[in-house]
């Protein structure tokens, strides 16, 4: 009898999950019908041959729906052309659209280069050794109103040097590269593990023959593998006979796998419990981690091509291991973005994707809140083995004498880590304002600094920015957002969660000209 009500509550359950898929399904083709015409009139203005293809439809808790919409010219994808509708469910109505579409006159989109071609006239713009695998797709890519056939071409894989994910855009009628860039996105059972840097931390692993692996079945089969020092494939699972990892000490190889393992997992739950997201690409699958990567490698990086993060052991001498807390939330963190906005990893939406992963990595740490890694605002801080240093600050970036703490004209010709300074810097001041005896400081124009305490913000706390940058992030931004486009995201977002006369509306647009972006 007992077998007979467990079996009809299972019954039970899969069907209110079936009409759950089906209810949602039904939503996102209400928003789709209602999305299109818009759509429609928005491609007709951009002139023959253009065309709004819909992607993804994500609906979300506050009963609207966001269509993204990716530009076509004669069947050819449009480099960051893109289009979000977003819809009100409850009335079918169209609420805003998000219009990141371009304009440019008619072009031939037959190629004279070959795809091959344009392989090697990349492989030679980024000196790559030979063989390294590449893939390729035609694109339009637009640049101040003109138009031009390119071949994007991505060389991956891994060298002496280390990781390779090399972008470039050639010119299909043979012109050469008209824009590349470095794609590694750098920070850089019931178990227990000692970890090096978060104490004695609880670990979820999975039962096998003989004991155990580092693979977490509950946080969709998270795992840590052992990559020996090598810079190819994908390393081993960590297996252990007793469920007790590591030894705290960097003579265990386990030690920095407890550390991955115990971060991926703050970061899952971190994005399930604050923002209802079930892994990081929000499908329930979790990504892994690939640790003692290479020889005194001092760096960490997410791969979308693997859908894994990597650590280097760090050198020894100035470094510790590059999976400390918030470095972990950093790298899973771009496998968000990549999911949702995709934020091209150059110019100013570059700056955007490295702040987006400062920012969530800081609130992953600040999540946990483990006593053994104090929360702060410094990115980084635990990699070096002595000294007061830190990768970023968020607090005030230019201390690293390299960051911009505020936007000016030229800020997106810095390095991407460099450029984030402007975001960081925004987060911070949203979340906590200025407050006396911090260094924080707002700007007057462009890179400009006023004396400490001048131009005052008051900050709305952690919990309301963290949900207004996800929002902004995962309904407003596209992969072309710029720091202008980030300030009305962030505005749109803060509308959303808590209405445009709101406090928090308002400290949004403050921050933002605190920083010098109006």
């Amino acid at each position: 009898m007992k077998r007979l009500v467990y079996l009809v509550c299972i019954v039970a359950a899969m069907a209110a999950s079936t009409a759950l898929i089906v209810a949602q399904a039904d939503q996102q083709q209400i928003a789709q019908r209602v999305a299109q015409p818009v759509a429609a009139a928005r491609a007709s203005r951009l002139g023959a041959g253009h065309a709004l293809v819909a992607v993804s439809t994500v609906i979300d808790t506050l009963g609207q729906a966001h269509v993204r919409y990716q530009q076509t010219y004669r069947g050819v994808p449009v480099f960051e052309g893109e289009a979000i509708v977003h819809v009100d469910l409850a009335s079918r109505t169209v609420l805003d659209v998000t219009d990141a579409l371009l304009g440019f006159g008619a072009i031939d989109t037959r190629p004279s280069l070959p795809a091959a071609a344009a392989h090697g006239r990349a492989a030679e713009h980024f000196n790559l050794p030979p063989g390294l695998a590449a893939k390729s797709d035609l694109l339009v890519m637009v640049d101040n109103g003109v138009a031009s056939l390119a071949w994007q071409v991505r060389h991956q894989g891994d060298d002496a040097r280390g990781p390779i994910d090399a972008i470039a855009f050639v010119d299909a009628s043979g012109r050469g590269v008209l824009r590349s860039w470095d794609n590694v996105e750098t920070a850089s059972a019931a178990g227990t593990g000692k970890s090096f840097f978060n104490g004695t931390v609880a670990l979820t692993t999975n039962s096998i023959s003989g004991g155990f692996e580092l693979r977490d079945p509950s946080r969709g089969s998270q795992n840590t593998r052992d990559m020996n020092n090598r810079t190819n494939g994908n390393g081993t699972v960590f297996t252990d006979a007793d469920n007790v990892w590591g030894t705290g000490l960097l003579t265990s190889r386990q030690t920095v796998g407890v550390d991955a393992q115990y971060g991926t997992a703050m970061t899952w739950d971190y994005y399930k419990t604050v923002h209802g997201r079930n892994g990081i690409a929000n499908n329930g699958t979790g990504a892994y981690n690939r640790v003692h990567y290479s020889s005194g490698y001092n760096n960490a990086f997410w791969s979308d091509s693997c859908f894994c993060m990597t650590y280097g052991d760090g050198d020894g001498t100035t470094f510790n291991p590059f999976d400390s807390f918030d470095v972990a939330g950093h790298e899973m963190s771009h496998g968000v973005t990549s999911r949702t906005a995709n934020l091209t990893y150059s110019g100013e939406s570059g700056g955007l994707n490295e702040g987006t992963s400062d920012i969530f990595g800081t609130m992953v740490e600040f999540y946990a809140n483990n006593p053994s890694d104090t929360p702060d605002y410094l990115i980084g801080e635990r990699l070096y083995k002595s000294g007061n240093k830190a990768l970023r600050s968020m607090i005030q970036p230019s201390t690293d004498g390299l960051s911009a703490d505020c936007w000016y004209s030229g800020v997106g010709s810095l390095n991407v880590h460099y450029s984030s300074g402007v975001a960081n810097h925004f987060f911070y001041l949203l979340a906590e304002g200025t407050t006396a005896g911090v260094p924080s400081k707002t700007c007057v124009t462009g890179n400009t600094r006023v004396a400490s305490g001048a131009g005052s913000v008051t900050g709305i706390g952690r919990s309301a920015a963290e949900r207004i940058w996800y929002r902004a992030l995962t309904t407003y931004m596209t992969s072309s957002t710029s720091y202008a486009a980030a300030r009305a995201a962030t505005l749109n977002a803060a509308r959303d969660l808590f209405g445009a006369t709101s406090a928090q509306s308002a400290a949004v647009a403050a921050a933002w000209t605190a920083v010098g972006r109006n």
